[in-house]
């Protein structure tokens, strides 16, 4: 029987108890940026653009819970309207790049040793380069933006996925149950879509999940460069830059903004590792 299965079998009160407290945190924390995703509103009511001349530089008060900026904009409800495009750069990255690497990197596991060959030199090519590189290439020829930063980062990130996914299949595929298929006479179409692919996507989309907090980073890192998402529009990388030379007369504008994507991060690598636990039939504790 698998983990999953002994999982299921269990009562929820057991299997609630048996999860740990920094699992907890991490999914009460995941659930709150889920939230200030996908309706903002319900956090603050403050327009995260409306300028205020005579509050600037603000320090974090009842009034402005995080402070308000050099424009006097509330620095809480930027942070909280950022949340959907930083996550959003982050969850389109992942499956820019997770999608594209998997069919690379299924066809490489296939039975064409000179297809396997090609594909792999190339994406070595791609691995000879630095990922944030790549992105800025990327970047420079496409221009600034949330959707130009994600399918930059997804880019970047297609030779790794290709690699992980060639070598889970081709794990799967010299596993007992496909050669029992393959014995049955079982087409390599079918063979691939209903034993290899399913198989391989537990851990796959484990690792997948992990990489939306690496996209995220990413993303603030372009931003922060000026050349990710385009004020005024709020994201935490440019609140972050606004911010940095501000630092010693308004430390808010730039430390609310960093936390909020430690926080983010932190908090799908907890519940990343605690699931792929879980996949690997290991109890976390």
């Amino acid at each position: 029987m698998s983990r999953w299965s002994e999982v299921l079998r269990e009562s929820p009160g057991a299997r609630l108890r048996s999860v740990p407290w920094p699992v907890w945190i991490a999914a009460i924390v995941f659930a709150f940026l889920v939230v200030a995703a996908l309706a903002p509103h319900l956090v603050t009511g403050v327009d995260p653009t409306a300028m205020a001349r005579r509050q600037t530089l603000r320090p974090p008060s009842g009034e402005h819970l995080f402070g308000t900026d050099q424009l006097g904009r509330d620095v809480f409800a930027r942070t909280v309207h950022a949340t959907r495009i930083s996550l959003g750069i982050g969850v389109a990255a992942t499956a820019i790049g997770f999608g594209l690497g998997a069919v690379i990197g299924l066809l490489a596991s296939g039975p064409s040793r000179l297809l396997d060959a090609v594909l792999m030199r190339l994406t070595d090519t791609m691995l000879a380069f630095p990922g944030m590189l790549l992105a800025l290439v990327v970047i420079a020829v496409s221009g600034p933006g949330a959707r130009n930063s994600a399918i930059a980062i997804g880019l970047a990130t297609i030779p790794y996925y290709a690699r992980l996914v060639r070598s889970q299949a081709l794990e799967v595929r010299h596993s007992g149950y496909v050669e029992a298929a393959r014995t049955l006479g079982q087409s390599r179409s079918r063979i691939a879509l209903r034993h290899v692919l399913p198989n391989a996507l537990t851990t796959l989309v484990v690792l997948a999940t992990l990489g939306v907090g690496t996209a995220i980073v990413a993303g603030a890192g372009l931003s922060f460069l000026g050349l990710g998402v385009i004020p005024p529009t709020p994201e935490w990388g440019s609140m972050l830059s606004e911010g940095r030379n501000l630092v010693g007369r308004a430390w808010w504008i730039g430390v609310f903004p960093g936390l909020f994507v430690v926080a983010s991060v932190v908090s799908i690598t907890v519940l990343s590792r605690y699931w792929q636990r879980l996949a690997e039939g290991r109890t976390a504790r």
